[in-house]
């Protein structure tokens, strides 16, 4: 009969396991939805780009290396991205009035009204698929991705210890 610690590792790996796979599939669906929500904004808004006009919307001005470290790509692939994106005419720039060498990035008039009446079609869409779900689960769903987001902001995973219940090589094997 196994121990009960082994049980209990053995629960939280699986519980473990489940979020992995829960937030694979949330991921992937995540990901096609982004790539519908910018072709609402603009047909020929590439998939990735619709999360730079939202975040360029929540923290504008802001400079192109710090939304590059935001969604973690480099100087050079968000530089080929916004200038996709001032092509469509959707974002603009302005000078850092910090530095004459730089510039800040903005929405522009077209792009913030774009955005805004694809969010309004999302939020419509997001509404239905919730409608049945009483009100406390839907402010715990936020309340918890709101924490799951903020904690993978400020903290890298960390790689599972060996012998701990997150270790992969401890994983329960199948008969």
């Amino acid at each position: 009969m196994p121990e009960p610690a082994d049980l209990a590792a053995a629960e939280e790996y699986a519980a473990f396991c489940e979020v992995e796979h829960e937030l694979g599939v949330l991921f992937r669906r995540a990901h096609a939805l982004s790539a519908q929500m910018g072709r609402n904004v603009h047909p020929e808004l590439e998939p990735g780009a619709y999360g730079l006009l939202v975040r360029i919307d929540r923290v504008a001005p802001v400079r192109p290396s710090d939304l590059a470290a935001y969604v973690g790509v480099g100087k050079a692939t968000i530089s080929r991205q916004v200038k996709v994106l001032e092509e469509l005419g959707l974002v603009g720039r302005e000078p850092d009035p910090l530095d004459r060498r730089a510039h800040l990035l903005v929405l522009t008039e077209e792009g913030g009204q774009r955005l805004g009446r694809a969010r309004a079609a999302r939020q419509q869409q997001l509404y239905a698929l919730l409608a049945a779900w009483p009100e406390e689960d839907v402010r715990l769903l936020a309340r918890m991705l709101r924490r799951f987001n903020a904690l993978t902001e400020t903290t890298p995973p960390a790689p599972p210890q060996p012998g701990s219940a997150r270790d992969p090589s401890q994983e329960p094997t199948s008969p």
